[in-house]
């Protein structure tokens, strides 16, 4: 066996960025940046209000009061979006809503809530500051300025602060395309009729969804029968339309694992033992330039390693920085019912229910069964627990934890 930490260093060391390309900002949500963004222009664009109510000079109001009011005479109403040649002289007053161009000649918003419209006239309630409730241009994001760093994974925020600076395009890694594949004789169709001896193929879905989750393109490669020409057929399928493979099934050393044979010949691979419990057995290597992950069939040893060991070199294709590949662990707690690690020297990835007690730390509770082929338990859990080989774990025992959602 070997580390998982080795096996990752294999997946990471063969995996490769994949192109930039430019994307319509509107289109790069969940992208990463492939290259550093400037500001072409400054936010907000012009000198405007905070808030509604009306430009005036400071130094005209302030000795207002409601017993004392101050009577100035409005020469207009400028609306978010208008503009105008109106300027505010001494004794003058403009009302303007938020968001609206702030007038020349007037240093101050008196708000409307401080005011009492009189005909065309206004009164004016309180003093007004120099300044305050009005918007400098560039008052957030100055011309020039820095906006995202290369590695940046782009969110809403980020689009929306794009967009408020006109960036309409940016250089992103694609995200790249996975084709998934399932192998083996007894795998039917969620719908069909199961006859004696077969199951239903469970993990296809699940490795598309949570390639989609994570953010890539998706082909469903199909379930590939126990032939090696089926299986050739179908990677090669694959290797025309996809930047990486998934397969599922075929991967340990039965008599009947016909993937590592037409891997073998067709790709270069390693097979490797994990030190890790689900999920022992793993295969990696590349057909041409293309990255495939050999995951085992059990349901569960599939969805785990997806998550420590294809899913890092998937993220590592679609740009992400060397530092957000993995998933970080976070301290927490054993709740409830503990468990033991495995004796032969492998970690187990328990699967827990993670959340926040009332003292800030988390806690992890057993999510059930920890069978490998126990979907329906890997399914109500949101994180693993790292669990070290031989430890036994009792309520209360802090525990490293991988949360997934």
């Amino acid at each position: 066996m070997i580390p998982l930490g080795q096996a990752q260093k294999r997946v990471l060391e063969a995996c490769r960025p994949g192109a930039a390309v430019e994307v319509a900002t509107s289109e790069a949500l969940g992208l990463v940046l492939a290259a550093a963004l400037r500001a072409p222009e400054p936010v907000p664009p012009f000198r405007n209000t905070a808030m509604d109510g009306y430009a005036v000079h400071a130094a005209d109001v302030a000795g207002a009061s409601p017993q004392k009011p101050v009577r100035l005479k409005v020469v207009g109403t400028r609306a978010a979006g208008s503009a105008g040649a109106v300027d505010v002289g001494r004794g003058e007053a403009l009302r303007i809503m938020t968001g609206a161009l702030f007038p020349d000649g007037a240093d101050a918003v008196a708000i409307v809530e401080e005011t009492r419209a009189d005909g065309d006239h206004v009164e004016i309630l309180a003093p007004a500051s120099p300044g305050v409730h009005i918007r400098p241009a560039g008052d957030d994001i100055a011309q020039g300025q820095s906006l995202f760093e290369a590695g940046t994974v782009l969110g809403p925020g980020h689009l929306g602060v794009l967009s408020s600076a006109g960036v309409s395009a940016v250089k992103a890694f694609r995200a790249p395309v996975v084709g998934v594949l399932s192998t083996g004789d007894e795998l039917v169709e969620a719908g069909a009729e199961l006859r004696a001896g077969q199951i239903r193929d469970t993990n296809r879905l699940t490795l598309l969804s949570l390639a989609r989750r994570d953010g890539f393109g998706v082909v469903d490669l199909g379930i590939a029968r126990d032939d090696e020409a089926a299986i050739g057929a179908a990677l090669m399928r694959g290797v025309e339309a996809c930047d990486a493979i998934l397969t599922s099934g075929g991967v340990s050393m039965g008599d009947f694992d016909y993937v590592k044979t037409v891997l073998d010949r067709i790709g270069k691979m390693s097979w490797m033992q994990v030190a890790i419990r689900p999920a022992k057995p793993f295969a990696f290597g590349t057909i041409g330039a293309v990255p495939v992950f050999g995951l085992p069939g059990n349901p569960v040893s599939s969805m785990v390693s997806y998550e420590l060991l294809a899913r890092p070199g998937l993220r590592k294709i679609a740009g992400h920085l060397d530092s957000d590949l993995l998933r970080p662990a976070v301290r927490g707690f054993v709740a409830g019912e503990g468990w033991r690690g495995a004796k032969d020297g492998r970690t187990t990835y328990v699967r827990v229910t993670a959340e926040f007690a009332a003292d800030g730390r988390l806690r992890a509770s057993s999510s059930g069964g920890q069978g490998s082929h126990q979907l329906y338990a890997m399914a109500q859990a949101n994180a693993l627990a790292v669990t070290p080989p031989g430890h036994e774990l009792v309520d209360g025992d802090p525990v490293d934890v991988l949360v997934l959602s």
